[in-house]
């Protein structure tokens, strides 16, 4: 009776303590799981020299910044004038600028309001100044690290990293 008894105990002991590692492992996987949830693996970086200088000498703009609203609503693309001349064509409110996501197939534009027009800057450009503009992303489709590109009339840049 004794030996059934600390048989059934020693299995009992033993299935605790393989659930007890299991439980662990678990756990650890969960942790795992979350703490890389969300991010990239890949290191971003910054636009090259080359292309900078490229910006700056054809359409007189360098800083070219795109990031996400916390509502993730909309997307702010803002740069810094460096020749006022070059930049013009960027002012014209002819000029519809559109932004494109290969990865989600989209192209989000400008919203206009009733009241307010586009949700951009416009008006001669001045140098050394920084000019925004919105672009919608209604249903969040254009996400934080997206690649996407940019078209105001004759200026195109793609690869550009949304924050």
């Amino acid at each position: 009776m004794r030996t059934t008894t600390g048989l059934a105990l020693s299995a009992l002991v033993l299935l605790s303590a393989a659930a007890a590692a299991a439980a662990a492992q678990s756990a650890k996987a969960r942790t795992t799981t979350a703490a890389h949830h969300g991010t990239s693996p890949y290191v971003g970086s910054e636009r090259s020299d080359r292309a900078r200088n490229y910006y700056q000498s054809m359409y007189g703009v360098d800083s070219l910044v795109l990031k996400s609203v916390k509502s993730d609503q909309l997307i702010r693309f803002s740069y810094r004038v460096v020749n006022a001349d070059r930049a013009k064509a960027w002012a014209v409110k002819e000029a519809t600028p559109t932004l494109y996501d290969v990865q989600s197939h989209v192209s989000l534009v400008v919203p206009t309001m009733d009241k307010v027009g586009q949700l951009r800057q416009s008006g001669p450009p001045e140098n050394g100044k920084t000019y925004w503009m919105v672009f919608s992303n209604k249903g969040n489709v254009v996400k934080v690290g997206h690649r996407v590109g940019i078209s105001i009339g004759a200026f195109k840049a793609s690869g550009l990293a949304v924050e």
